[in-house]
């Protein structure tokens, strides 16, 4: 099984349809389905730091979740690399270092970008895009 890259992101979130590009103000790229965001590369912040260094990571991709517990799910299973940091508490997205994404298969990245798309796509948009899989 190939392991999930960062250009895997890119190419998985930017190849769904009726998909955006913006750039943050710091050059960031964000995913964006209907004006609604579903992927993002994150900018350093104060909530997520090396334990040991205390140092903000600057790799930290958001991605949205259709809810509480798949971000749970998502967060919990000691096999995969999705983190949540109090900031987030309450907010359907999990994060991952984009240096911790080969510890996914590039199938699982699927699914989740997949996923997050379907959640913040309108219903006739999710509707068309599953029923032109099936």
């Amino acid at each position: 099984m190939p392991r999930a890259t960062e250009q895997d992101v890119h190419d998985l979130a930017g190849g769904l349809p009726h998909v955006t590009v913006i750039t943050g103000t710091a050059g960031n790229r964000i995913y964006q389905v209907g004006g609604k965001s579903f992927v993002f590369f994150r900018t350093p912040r104060p909530d997520a730091v090396d334990p040991a260094t205390g140092e903000r990571y600057a790799d930290v991709i958001v991605i949205w979740v259709p809810d509480e517990q798949d971000k749970f799910a998502l967060v919990q299973d000691p096999d995969l690399p999705f983190f949540t940091t109090p900031h987030f508490d309450g907010h359907p997205s999990v994060l991952v270092r984009a240096s911790r994404l080969g510890e996914l298969t590039r199938a699982q990245l699927a699914e989740v970008i997949e996923d997050a798309w379907l959640s913040r796509a309108s219903k006739r948009r999710a509707q068309q895009y599953l029923a032109s899989r099936s």
